[in-house]
């Protein structure tokens, strides 16, 4: 006898039982509505975290998960064998222990790791890192289930009419495919961007060899960014997050290489009117020559000048970063809300 098994169907609530079915299409029916249901959730929840949701705002969502994956795993446990073929009910339950698996303990690790992904390049590259393997891991759960029930199907001579799951297949592939590209082009960015926050922070210090090193490392990963971009797959004939990445690269360039300068020669100025200021001063006014007026003031008219020529630069490259950084967080978001499907 030919079965007919239509996979749209499976949101459905079924009353199928797999304790008494004799018929593999409603044996089929009450296990993959179940994995099916948490195959879509899965991919809600992955889905708001990569539309830039962080893990933390949506762990309710995933307690949630990790009570249905096990109740559906503990349903699929009482299930009997089907005609004493155990393997397509163990593939079920072992679809649910790797979700849940990649639920308590990946996603766990993922929380954590966020909480300081920001913190250098090798912490976020290893957050990012973190998020694939577990994306990998379901994929892979996917599609031995996937194996599974087509093998199911084939020996118990069940037509499946696909529908739904082959529409969630065709989603998470196209999303896996743009956040690869995402990542491969954010992690080229942050290297940039965290190695000009240490920058900053040594020019805050007043520090001038911290601030030579980390001009000279500014350059280098520029350097380095600009060939990764080159290399770079398009995806889709898209170029609008790679242009937006070296427009922004080519701003912490001409920081590193010329508006740093700038700076130095303030902090050198001013280090050489404290110099002249403290000898000045240092002498009575009766004991002060012309030529020591003279130097004086000159110091004073150089500083001065550093100082405007400083705050003027300092002002321009704020706005101009700024303007950058705007402009490449519109470019991610517009590159991933036109690419990566939205809907269930």
């Amino acid at each position: 006898m030919k079965y007919i098994f239509t996979l749209a169907a499976l949101v459905l609530a079924l009353n199928s039982s797999a304790q008494s079915s004799t018929n593999p299409g409603e044996y089929m029916d009450f296990f993959s509505v179940e994995y099916l249901q948490i195959q879509k959730d899965m991919w809600d929840y992955t889905r708001s975290v990569s539309h830039g949701k962080s893990a933390r705002k949506v762990e309710k969502r995933r307690a949630e998960l990790i009570q249905t994956t096990s109740s559906a795993k503990n349903k699929a446990k009482r299930a009997k064998a089907f005609k004493e073929n155990e393997r397509y009910r163990d593939s079920v339950i072992h679809y649910f222990e790797l979700i849940e698996i990649v639920l308590r303990e990946d996603y766990a690790k993922i929380l954590d790791m966020e909480a300081i992904a920001e913190q250098s390049y090798d912490a976020m590259e290893a957050y990012m890192m973190a998020r694939d393997m577990a994306s990998d891991k379901m994929k892979e759960a996917g599609e031995m289930i996937n194996r599974e029930h087509k093998a199911f199907a084939e020996e118990n001579d069940v037509t499946i009419i696909e529908g739904e799951d082959t529409k969630l297949d065709q989603k998470m592939g196209i999303a896996n495919k743009v956040y690869d590209h995402y990542n491969e082009i954010y992690l080229i960015f942050f290297k940039s961007y965290k190695q000009e926050m240490y920058l900053l922070e040594a020019i805050g210090n007043n520090d001038i060899n911290a601030i030579e090193q980390n001009r000279n490392a500014l350059i280098s990963t520029v350097e380095e960014g600009m060939v990764k971009l080159k290399e770079v797959t398009l995806y889709e004939g898209d170029k609008s997050m790679i242009e937006a990445t070296r427009n922004l690269l080519k701003f912490y360039q001409k920081e590193a290489e010329k508006d740093v300068d700038v700076i130095l020669e303030y902090f050198e100025a001013k280090e050489n009117f404290a110099k002249i200021q403290k000898a000045f001063e240092a002498k009575k006014e009766k004991n002060r020559t012309q030529e020591d007026v003279d130097t004086f003031n000159g110091a004073a008219n150089s500083v001065n000048d550093a100082v405007n020529a400083y705050n003027t630069g300092n002002e321009t490259s704020n706005k101009e970063r700024g303007t950058k950084i705007d402009g490449w967080n519109r470019a991610a978001e517009k590159f991933t809300g036109k690419h990566v499907p939205r809907g269930k």
